[in-house]
């Protein structure tokens, strides 16, 4: 496979706290002698801090509200976030007959807040409600019938004793919720009894449903989920678990959910197969810590010659997780994959086991060349929301070019809104965009273009980039005029990448490449299923209670499908009389 050299991106100083009063103190103490290393190291974060805020400030493009966000996080990017005043009331979505998207797309269709509903008139009011979950949400709750302790169907009525009494179909719900630990133990005390003549010992018979493993398959899918799913570090389960009075140490905890992932591996390669024939796919990465891959990389440098450390850090030395996100119509597939390569490297692995028959998929992702590397067959596409993020960044400089670029782009989300609400074909929503978003996209693009060849704009301005950059991206941006299918942006891989990034935020770094592998695996099985909109829990414990079936016919096994083949287990082990 031929390496693409990747630009690699500036790097930024970590964020610390650390508060006016300690330097001041450092500076004191710098007075009274030699400071100490502590002091010195807090120092010298302070002074790469400045020069980095400096650095930023000089350049063209920089903002204060862009510093803020570097700083501080990014707020949301709706309008009224942007330009500092409330949104006013959406307009008609290119002759479609209603608002679907009231406000700007900043997360996307799905994640943003819109003034109205997919389908719904903006001046309609929410419906009123007390947000609190009704007992119908609680599905995995147990359901507990509590008969009438004196009446009886058939009674009669002691009111009126005249009626009889029947049951109604709905009964009246009393929902109690109690706590428990994630993971329980039971300790089966087996009575043992010895002959006083002969010395013989007889100890009673293990009870029924009592497997031979100490930890059975609920107890990985819990630590698996707790772990791959949630974000919680293994120590801090053992101390959940400790406090329950379970000890649960961490090395157990591993070695549980890798032997699970052993026996879960042929239902995550037919993932990774199915992934591949899909019509539309999206990528991109996040950085992540191996302590392995990083301690490799140091010892690479320290052998290499000067030429050698000149190269690109992220040519092998970075350190990624890609997350790919396959939209096969009926069902959506998450994969996760850690390691040296690059989101658009670990996609055409992916697509190495494509039916030669079908046609190159749609690839959805931002324009950075990292998500495109790799000899990948595919159409791409551009996400929209990058490009619109240019204007958002320089919206206190321009804020008349930027509101127009904007609003335009809503129009073009509120059009496909409409084409979601009315669950449009791929080809009749390609023919409404193209009725109701072409010429709005083509307007917007000769007035950038005028903005530039007429010199109302700099070209080297930060307005200037974000028109350069968004037309020189504009057969891609605009794929979904072309293409039936094409997504607007590629938000939904960003969500998808949210597991990944709690996993770093929580527990920093993993310390081995099969440490890594393992959570790709748990963390693609679980968020395939929340996509899926099923219990992941349930469906590890059927991987892992059936992994021999699942090994000989793992497709048969997937989210979408496994409770068919549970129920076809339970059929031939009780066949009808």
């Amino acid at each position: 496979m031929s390496r693409t050299r990747i630009k690699p991106k500036k790097p930024q100083p970590q964020r610390r706290e650390l508060h006016l009063d300690q330097l001041k103190a450092i500076l004191d103490r710098a007075q009274a002698g030699p400071l100490a290393a502590q002091d010195l190291a807090l120092l010298h974060e302070a002074v790469d801090t400045l020069a980095f805020l400096t650095q930023e400030l000089e350049a063209k493009g920089t903002t204060i509200d862009r510093l803020r966000r570097m700083l501080f996080g990014a707020t949301t990017e709706k309008m009224s976030n942007i330009f500092g005043e409330p949104p006013g009331p959406a307009g008609q979505a290119g002759g479609a007959g209603s608002s679907a998207q009231g406000d700007s797309p900043a997360t996307g269709p799905a994640a943003g807040a819109p003034d109205a509903p997919a389908g719904q008139p903006a001046d309609n009011p929410k419906p009123p409600g007390h947000g609190r979950n009704g007992a119908k949400a609680y599905v995995g709750a147990d359901k507990i019938p509590v008969p009438h302790d004196k009446l009886h169907p058939g009674d009669l009525c002691p009111a009126c004793q005249k009626g009889t009494l029947y049951r109604l179909a709905q009964p009246a719900v009393l929902l109690r919720i109690r706590a428990m630990a994630p993971l329980l133990a039971s300790c089966y005390e087996l009575e043992r009894l010895r002959c006083n003549t002969c010395g013989e010992v007889f100890t009673a018979e293990t009870p029924d449903g009592v497997g031979p493993d100490k930890y059975d398959e609920t107890a990985a899918a819990m630590i698996g989920l707790l772990r791959y799913g949630s974000g919680l570090p293994f120590n801090r389960i053992a101390r959940l678990e400790r406090g329950f009075g379970i000890p649960l140490p961490p090395p157990t905890q591993w070695g549980i959910v890798e032997h699970a992932a052993r026996r879960m591996a042929p239902a995550f390669q037919e993932l990774i197969r199915q992934a591949a024939q899909a019509k539309v796919v999206h990528n991109d990465d996040t950085k992540m810590k191996v302590l392995e891959l990083m301690a490799g990389a140091r010892c690479e440098a320290d052998d290499a010659d000067d030429d050698e450390r000149d190269k690109p850090a992220g040519e092998r030395t970075g350190i990624f997780t890609s997350g790919i996100l396959a939209d096969a119509g009926e069902h959506q597939i998450a994969l996760f994959f850690t390691g040296h390569q690059h989101a658009g490297e670990n996609l055409a692995d992916v697509l190495t086991g494509r039916a030669a028959e079908l046609p190159r998929p749609i690839q959805m992702c931002d324009a950075i060349a990292a998500n495109t590397a790799g000899e990948l067959k595919t159409i791409v596409a551009n996400c929209i929301v990058h490009a619109r993020r240019n204007f958002v960044d320089v919206a206190a400089n321009f804020p008349d070019e930027c509101r127009h670029v904007l609003d335009q782009l809503r129009l073009v989300y509120q059009n496909d809104a409409v084409t979601r609400a009315q669950k449009m074909s791929d080809d009749e929503r390609l023919v409404f965009h193209i009725e109701h978003s072409k010429k709005v996209m083509d307007d917007l693009k000769a007035w950038m273009q005028a903005l530039l060849a007429e010199h109302k704009v700099e070209p080297n301005s930060g307005l200037g980039e974000a028109i350069k950059y968004m037309t020189k991206h504009w057969p891609k941006l605009t794929l979904f005029l072309q293409q039936p299918g094409a997504p607007l942006d590629n938000n939904a891989v960003e969500r998808v990448l949210k597991k990944a990034i709690s996993h770093r935020k929580n527990s920093l770094f993993h310390k081995t490449l099969n440490g890594a592998h393992v959570g790709d695996m748990f963390m693609s099985l679980i968020h395939t299923c929340e996509l899926r909109d099923v219990g992941p829990f349930d469906y590890l414990v059927a991987l892992l209670r059936h992994h021999d079936r699942v090994a000989q016919s793992p497709a048969d096994w997937m989210p979408w499908n496994f409770t068919d083949a549970l129920a076809r287990l339970t059929s031939a082990a009780d066949p009808p009389r």
